[in-house]
C-alpha cells in the first residue's frame, strides 16, 4: 500500500449498496479502500475496479481479527454493515430482535475496539459510523430497527467525546434515503409477513405491503451521489459530528427541532397507518 494514501476500512460492502458506493468514492478520492463483506463474491464489481477486498464477518470475533492481521495501518473505519426489521413493536419477535441489535449495534463496537490500536497510530483517524434518519423519527412498523440506528447514534456521540483526547474523531452518519438493493433484498429474502393473530389482522394486506416497502423500489437519491458527498464532507477540515445525506435527511433534521409529534401525521401516511386506522376503528 503506497504510504503517501491515507486508508478506509469500509464494512458491508456487496454489490449494489451503500458500502460499495463508499468504497468507489473513497476509492475516486485517492484513498487506499479496504472493503469488506461476509462474502466476498458480492464484491466481485469492487475487486474488478482495482479496489482492495476482504473477507470479514462484523459478529466473528476471529474474523474481525484476521482482517487486523492483514492491515498495517488504518486512517478510517466506516461501520456500515447492518440490516432492517420491520415488524410492529406488538408482534416483534424478540429473539429476532436481539440478533438485529447483536449486528447493529454491538457488532459495530466490536469493529472499534478492534481496530482502535491502529486507528490510535494515525495523526487523522476516524470512526464513521452509519445510523440513519430512522434513529431521529418515529416511523410506524420500523422502531425495532431505528431503536437500533438510534443507540448506535448515541453511543457514537458518547464515543465521539471519549476519544478527543485522541484525537479520533467520530462522526455519525444520519443516511436518508439512497436508492439501492436493500428493498429489493428484504422483498426477495426476508419478505415480512404479519403473525397469526396480530391485532393489526384487520388490515393485514396493508400493513404487509408496508412491511414489504411496497411502492418505494427506486426511490430516493442516487447511492453515487449520495456517496460522495459523504466522502467531501469527512475530507473537510472541521467535518461536523452528525452527517445527514440522502432523501429526506434534510426534512429529518428540521423535524428535530419542530414541536414534538407535528410530523406524526406525514409518517403515518407515508407507511398507510392512516388507512390502518380508519380499518381497525370500524
Amino acid at each position: 500500500m503506497p504510504s503517501s494514501k491515507r486508508s478506509v476500512l469500509i464494512t458491508g460492502c456487496s454489490d449494489g449498496g451503500m458500502g460499495a458506493a463508499l468504497a468507489v468514492a473513497f476509492h475516486k478520492a485517492g484513498f487506499y479502500v479496504y472493503a469488506t463483506a461476509r462474502n466476498p463474491a458480492k464484491m466481485a464489481q469492487l475487486a474488478s475496479s482495482g479496489i482492495k477486498t476482504l473477507e470479514l464477518d462484523i459478529q466473528s470475533d476471529q474474523s474481525i481479527a484476521d482482517v487486523v492481521s492483514k492491515i498495517p495501518s488504518l486512517d478510517i473505519l466506516v461501520n456500515n454493515a447492518g440490516t432492517q426489521f420491520l415488524m410492529p413493536v406488538v408482534d416483534a419477535n424478540i429473539v429476532d430482535a436481539k440478533k438485529l441489535y447483536d449486528l447493529n449495534v454491538w457488532a459495530h463496537l466490536s469493529m472499534i475496539q478492534a481496530f482502535l490500536p491502529l486507528l490510535l497510530r494515525s495523526p487523522n483517524a476516524m470512526i464513521v459510523n452509519q445510523t440513519s434518519i430512522g434513529a431521529s423519527v418515529a416511523i410506524p412498523f420500523q422502531a425495532i430497527y431505528n431503536s437500533s440506528k438510534a443507540a448506535l447514534a448515541l453511543l457514537s456521540d458518547s464515543l465521539r467525546l471519549e476519544l478527543q483526547p485522541f484525537g479520533i474523531k467520530v462522526v455519525d452518519l444520519r443516511t436518508g434515503v439512497v436508492r439501492t438493493n436493500l428493498i429489493k433484498n428484504l422483498q426477495q429474502q426476508a419478505n415480512p409477513t404479519l403473525p397469526k393473530g396480530s391485532i393489526y389482522e384487520p388490515a393485514r394486506e396493508i400493513v404487509e405491503k408496508a412491511l414489504r416497502q411496497e411502492g418505494f423500489e427506486g426511490q430516493g437519491m442516487p447511492a453515487e451521489q449520495w456517496a460522495e458527498a459523504v466522502v467531501r464532507d469527512l475530507q473537510k477540515t472541521n467535518s461536523p459530528p452528525v452527517i445527514w445525506r440522502g432523501e429526506s435527511a434534510l426534512l429529518t433534521r428540521v423535524s428535530t427541532v419542530l414541536p414534538f409529534g407535528l410530523l406524526d401525521g406525514l409518517v403515518k401516511k407515508i407507511a398507510g397507518l392512516d388507512l390502518v386506522e380508519q380499518i381497525v376503528k370500524k
